[in-house]
């Protein structure tokens, strides 16, 4: 690329989130990585050893404004009866500014924490999600 136009940079107000084919039209962020482990692989007349993947590890976060229990009663019906809860999570980005979308979508999601209460007065309700994945398509990409 030879320059970007500064309208073509993605706008985090027109992401979305889906939770288990539920739209969340309270969420305010996204997120989702891969991290990658390595293992050195020494060689010889080689000062620097090489590296050789061997396990990822899906990571990710979403951030919801507290306007229900969606969430909360969803995995604690299944936490409660003795059961792994896993759901699939996707993220979409879509400005219309920008030069189309971006849309991924985490499968075998489970869920970290599960908070069961968390307020303060005068302050808006937040609650945070950070879950890992077992796998992950891109749905749509951009160039």
């Amino acid at each position: 690329m030879n320059g970007i136009r500064s309208g073509n940079v993605f706008n985090g107000t027109y992401g979305e989130v889906w939770f288990d084919g539920e739209y969340m039209a309270e969420a305010i962020a996204c997120k989702g990585e891969v991290n990658i482990k390595y293992e050195a692989v020494p060689r010889v007349r080689k000062l620097i050893d090489g590296q050789k993947m061997v396990s990822m590890e899906g990571k990710g976060e979403i951030k919801l404004k507290k306007v229900s229990s969606f969430v909360l009663k969803k995995a604690s019906e299944q936490l409660k009866a003795g059961k792994s809860p896993s759901y699939t999570i996707i993220s979409n980005i879509d400005d219309p500014d920008a030069v189309g979308a971006e849309r991924v979508a985490f499968y075998d999601c489970k869920i970290e924490k599960l908070t069961l209460a968390d307020w303060e007065r005068g302050k808006g309700g937040e609650e945070t999600y950070g879950f890992t994945f077992e796998d992950w398509d891109l749905l749509d990409t951009t160039r």
